[in-house]
């Protein structure tokens, strides 16, 4: 993690502007792998909400009498309102900075987890869990850690995506057996409690320790040659739907996001809101259940890491192929594993589509940077909007089926198929036309 000092390009040493640091020399240790760190505790620590939708299905059917269907329309609502707020959310991280907003977020998803605690409807869970959780998550997660990455690392891009991704995952970790304790021995309203506290407890790390740019500090970002930090972005609304008309006047736009509203689908969606109540249907404790999708927070760390350092060296067309490939293969495979007991073929499953949970991150990512250049965050915020709507469609559509069925098992069909219609998606991306010698000097 250290870097020989970056030489500053000539004439780059009078100040910039108020408040703005000149430039020096780089520590031994690159302060953007401390920034690195503090983000990912802080999304780990904010990863408390995403593990919770799963745990609370049975219980407020069992103790509201509310359907699968609506319970999986709010955290559907989540789902998309997370998506959609992305592109904004990055746009005014350029505008305001980083601190502000994602402090702001997290205190807006402090809210919403509690104010279900006191909940008695469904529009209720629809408006604290669906609406301010949906918001608040959607002004951080991804976004964020597009814009940790782009502001703070040359070298090493894919690497840091991998790792700032898995901190959600990490939090899975640490949270789901937690909750589902809580809710098997207290109840799902102290769990609602714990996902809040999680969320407050980051807000100290934001205010105090995160930095908005390496400029702030007089520094070159990690692998890259100083420069200026960039005047404030107005206009941030404006600029979020102007990306996305430009982006969405070219093909590579619609295939990232096709395919990842199938990633989305096939895990936030399906995984992470049916597989313990599917479990459950089969006589699987809880917390057995809970603690499998855990160890899939476990080993996500290790897959999407490997991705990001894959990402690095290979084709990320190819690695999306491969992934969505045996995602879907293994989707196939599902109905016949589940059990009362945990069996060796059950574990299988669950390490290998925990390797592949969202490895997919850093090769799409890498592809928007690729075709997007500065716009790369807001565009790929709104790639992540359509994984989020399709996450949002399959948790209300995955309730739908299991109410009407008793059975999730044409769900999980499903999406194994679509994961063969996304690995075709990303394998067709075509790559950008390099501008010759000639035409550059011209």
């Amino acid at each position: 993690m250290t870097q020989t000092d970056v030489p500053v390009p000539a004439g780059q040493n009078a100040p910039q502007s108020p408040g703005q640091a000149a430039p020096r020399r780089t520590p031994r240790i690159h302060p953007a792998w401390w920034v690195a760190l503090v983000s990912f505790v802080t999304v780990m620590c904010a990863a408390a909400f995403t593990a919770a939708p799963g745990l609370f299905v049975d219980p407020l059917n069992a103790e509201l009498g509310w359907s699968r269907a609506t319970i999986g329309f709010a955290v559907g609502l989540q789902s998309v309102l997370y998506g959609l707020t992305a592109p904004f959310a990055a746009s005014l991280m350029d505008r305001f900075g980083m601190r502000p907003v994602v402090s702001i977020a997290l205190v807006v998803i402090t809210g919403g987890a509690l104010s279900t605690v006191w909940m008695s409807e469904p529009w209720q869970f629809v408006l604290g869990w669906g609406l301010l959780v949906g918001v608040g998550s959607g002004s951080m997660a991804l976004a964020f850690t597009a814009t940790v990455t782009g502001r703070w690392f040359v070298a090493r891009r894919g690497l840091v995506s991998g790792v700032l991704t898995a901190a959600t995952a990490s939090g899975q970790l640490v949270f789901l057996p937690l909750l589902a304790w809580i809710v098997e021995n207290q109840g799902w309203r102290p769990a609602s409690v714990t996902v809040a506290i999680a969320s407050l407890v980051a807000i100290p790390l934001v205010l105090f320790l995160l930095r908005d740019h390496p400029a702030d500090m007089g520094l070159a970002p990690y692998g890259g040659t100083y420069a200026p930090k960039p005047a404030p972005t107005r206009g941030a609304a404006r600029r979020a739907v102007t990306a996305l008309f430009d982006a969405a006047r070219t093909g590579p736009f619609w295939l990232l996001a096709g395919a990842f509203a199938i990633c989305g689908a096939t895990t936030n969606g399906l995984v992470r809101t049916h597989f313990v109540p599917g479990a459950h249907d089969h006589g699987m404790p809880i917390t057995v259940a809970a603690s499998l999708l855990a160890v899939i927070g476990v080993v996500d760390v290790i897959g999407t890491i490997g991705s990001g350092w894959l990402t690095d060296r290979f084709s990320p067309r190819v690695l999306l192929g491969v992934y969505y490939t045996l995602r879907g293969v293994s989707l196939l495979f599902l109905p016949s594993l589940m059990g009362p007991e945990v069996e060796m073929p059950m574990l299988f499953f669950i390490v290998f589509y925990g390797l592949d949970w969202v490895a997919t991150v850093p090769p799409t990512l890498a592809l928007c940077r690729e075709f997007y250049g500065e716009d790369a965050p807001i565009v790929f915020g709104w790639v992540l909007a359509s994984h989020q709507v399709g996450a949002g469609v399959v948790a209300f559509a995955g309730g739908l089926v299991r109410d009407m069925t008793g059975s999730y098992d044409a769900v999980w069909y499903g999406a194994g198929a679509l994961c063969a219609g996304a690995a075709l998606m990303s394998l067709v991306i075509r790559r950008v036309r390099q501008a010759s010698p000639e035409a550059s000097a011209a």
